[in-house]
């Protein structure tokens, strides 16, 4: 009898121990969540200088028919090593999906989307990045406007590439644009957290979070170019000097 005691015992504790590693599991996974819920620019400095994180991990999400264009991911890596000091490297990963439903989509689902399929989050020296290519339109679209991308949280973007590639427009050159775009938000474009270097004559007083220089990558226009036939990488707009100032105010290039 005493030796079943002590084996019931054991049993007991082995589970206790087992239980409490599950715990901490969760926990550890709660705490890198943590760091990639934040309010759009707060990750601006992390992204951009090699202060905390010299490695950064973009993940590219879809579902079938809905991934990007190849060339608008490789000159989207080139337009991160252009900005951000990176020593570590940054790599691109891609993450297929089953068709998410309920499009048109809101953010608030689009959030739910991110918090079921996202796999990358910020940890050790990398600092990562949710990008999501939406099988859907925004809920937000009317009859005379559209929603192209957004950046909704520090390090999370949704693309909706279905609005994309309904439009009469060069698909590359819409992709490759509104990728780069969005990403400026999150890296704090335009004087998004009141700490921008040249919020006076640059801050477009009637679209917030904008670029008042027209042809500027982001001009609140710019994610809608001119329609050009075969459109090259030089055709993507750029930023402006004033921009690039202030990216490079926060440890950018």
């Amino acid at each position: 009898m005493k030796n079943f005691r002590i084996y019931l015992l054991l049993c007991f504790l082995s589970l206790a121990l087992f239980s409490g590693c599950k715990e901490d599991d969760s926990d550890q996974v709660n705490n890198q969540r943590a760091e990639n819920l934040k309010a759009l620019g707060e990750s601006a400095e992390d992204l951009l200088s090699d202060d905390i994180y010299d490695r950064l991990v973009v993940e590219i999400v879809y579902s079938n028919g809905f991934r990007p264009k190849q060339l608008s991911l490789d000159t989207f890596r080139t337009f991160l090593n252009q900005r951000l000091n990176k020593p570590g490297g940054i790599s691109i990963i891609e993450t297929m999906i089953d068709p998410p439903t309920g499009e048109p989509y809101s953010i608030s689902e689009i959030r739910d989307i991110e918090s079921n399929v996202r796999t990358r989050y910020t940890n050790d020296n990398t600092i990562a990045v949710y990008v999501f290519f939406a099988n859907g339109n925004s809920s937000n679209d009317t009859q005379t406007t559209v929603t192209l991308g957004s950046a909704y949280q520090n390090t999370s973007i949704v693309i909706y590439q279905e609005t994309l590639q309904s439009l009469d427009q060069d698909l590359f050159l819409m992709e490759a644009t509104t990728l780069r775009h969005e990403f400026g938000h999150i890296l704090g474009l335009v004087d998004i957290s009141g700490d921008d270097i040249h919020p006076t004559g640059h801050l477009d007083p009637d679209s917030s979070k904008h670029c008042m220089v027209e042809g500027c990558l982001m001009y609140f226009a710019s994610t809608i170019p001119p329609t050009i036939a075969n459109p090259t990488v030089a055709d993507i707009p750029a930023l402006d000097p004033l921009c690039i100032e202030d990216l490079q105010a926060k440890g950018g290039k």
